[in-house]
């Protein structure tokens, strides 16, 4: 047996929109849309007990598959209407605001579905109770209308999916779950006039199963001791790590030995321009109540060249650290700045905190945002949002990944993750709330960054000016493989 909701658009059209981002028409319209409907339904009927029970019971079935004919969007030009409401206010320009010659005017768009079969049913396979079928019937014989107020419909449930128009079958893309009634609920107690509905959860395929975290051979040091540095001075921790290596290769009697991988310079002193050894920050972001604070550093290697590969590295990192019996591994003191006491770095184990994890640096994903703010390649004189995204593009280009569309690259003064410090203070603020650069970068913007490749790209993924240093990191942005 199967439960059938069969919908007729009495005008033949549809009118709604995908989202207030999307204006193209929803059609089929989605299990969601049609679930509000019919919740608006009991709620006008009374709310009546076995009304809602048959609603519980619909919310919690499986994604019903849809079945409509074709369609044809009428195109939907801008046009200018004025708020429903206005927000309450003692000043004198929210009365000016509700006189007809002054109210405002905001762009809306309207679009139209022209449908080749008025007609599309909604497929459930389930058989639900005698009284429950009759509960939601009731309920989809008074919906009026689906999506805008002007897109009227006749509802009605049946019990035998021969019944229902034999177009081809098609995936929900919006499911209904339980609670959703809930939602709804709530949704009008806090807003009666106007609810905020948002969209039901996306029907996801079957999960596909993710990789376990990679290190790539990076070296993660974690903070065991002595005074932390915020995330904005870690580049100055970066230089000085690297400082410390270098000193390492002397100690060892490698002085004429330092690889331009661990330096960054060539042998006459220039900077190297290939890809060489990176230093990043491991943080506490990107979850709630994330606060930037610093766990430790990572040495990054390349693609190219592993850790282990780099000649004499073992030995210099030896020569820097002391052996801690006590705890059994090598802890190295860096006096980054003008602090009373240094900080101690050691080799991370293998039961380390998640913040110090390459996986989020590592694992491919569609959509990466930056953590630490990035170093443009060039001076800019002035800003421009669309110079901007074209130098984050050819930065991704100049690492070797995929070249975003500059339209996909989202730029700003905040990181998207929670915790990680903004690009630059609010005026007025403390000196200490800047990020500590370079020197020689100091006169160029630093700005954060979603990126979005529009197909997934493994890590680690480190742009611009100062990305062997800790800065342009960025971290993938939803889950693997996105």
């Amino acid at each position: 047996m199967s439960l059938v909701l069969e919908i007729e658009f009495l005008a033949g059209v549809c009118r709604a929109a995908h989202s207030p981002a999307n204006t193209a028409p929803d059609w089929p319209p989605q299990p969601d849309r049609m679930f509000s409907a019919l919740v608006a339904s009991w709620a006008a009927r009374g709310e009546q007990r076995i009304e809602r029970e048959a609603l519980e019971w619909l919310e919690a079935q499986p994604a019903p598959t849809i079945r409509a004919g074709g369609h044809t969007a009428r195109t939907a030009p801008a046009v200018f209407v004025p708020p429903n409401d206005q927000r309450s206010s003692s000043k004198a320009e929210t009365y000016l605001k509700v006189m007809p010659m002054t109210r405002p005017r905001q762009p809306r768009r309207f679009p139209v579905a022209h449908l080749e079969d008025p007609v599309m049913a909604m497929v459930w396979e389930a058989d639900p109770e005698p009284q429950l079928l009759e509960a939601l019937d009731a309920l989809a014989r008074d919906v009026g209308y689906l999506g805008h107020s002007a897109s009227l419909v006749r509802c009605r449930f049946l019990p035998d999916s021969a019944q229902a128009p034999q177009h081809a079958a098609a995936a929900a893309l919006r499911q209904v779950y339980p609670g959703r009634l809930q939602e709804l609920i709530r949704a009008y107690r806090v807003h009666p006039a106007r609810p905020i509905i948002l969209p039901g959860d996306a029907v996801l395929p079957e999960p596909r199963p993710t990789p376990p975290p990679r290190d790539a051979g990076w070296l993660v040091l974690e903070a065991v001791g002595g005074t932390v540095p915020d995330i904005r001075a870690a580049a100055l921790v970066g230089r000085t790590l690297r400082r410390a290596l270098m000193s390492g290769y002397r100690r060892a009697g490698m002085a004429d030995e330092i690889p331009a991988f661990v330096s960054g310079h060539e042998p006459d002193g220039a900077r190297l321009r290939a890809p060489h050894l990176g230093i990043v920050p491991m943080a506490f972001a990107g979850s709630p109540h994330a606060d930037g604070r610093l766990f430790g550093f990572a040495l990054v290697p390349t693609a190219q060249t592993a850790l282990r590969d780099v000649p004499g590295l073992r030995a210099a990192f030896e020569a820097i650290t002391e052996y801690d019996h006590g705890a059994e591994r090598r802890v190295i003191e860096l006096k980054y700045a003008s602090q009373s006491e240094p900080l101690l770095l050691s080799p991370a184990g293998a039961a380390s905190k998640r913040s110090l994890e390459p996986g989020p640096y590592l694992q491919p994903a569609r959509v990466w945002a930056s953590l630490t703010p990035i170093i443009l390649d060039r001076h800019l004189k002035r800003y421009d949002g669309g110079r901007v995204r074209e130098l984050i593009a050819q930065s991704c280009a100049n690492i070797g990944l995929p070249r975003p569309d500059p339209g996909c690259i989202q730029v700003g003064k905040h990181s998207a993750f929670e915790g990680a410090p903004s690009a630059w203070p609010r005026t007025g603020a403390p000196p200490w709330t800047r990020w500590r650069v370079p020197d020689p970068l100091a006169s160029r913007l630093l700005i954060h960054a979603v990126i979005d490749f529009g197909t997934a790209v493994a890590g680690p993924v480190m742009l611009g000016a100062g990305r062997f240093s800790g800065l342009g990191l960025c971290r993938r942005f939803g889950e693997a493989g996105e």
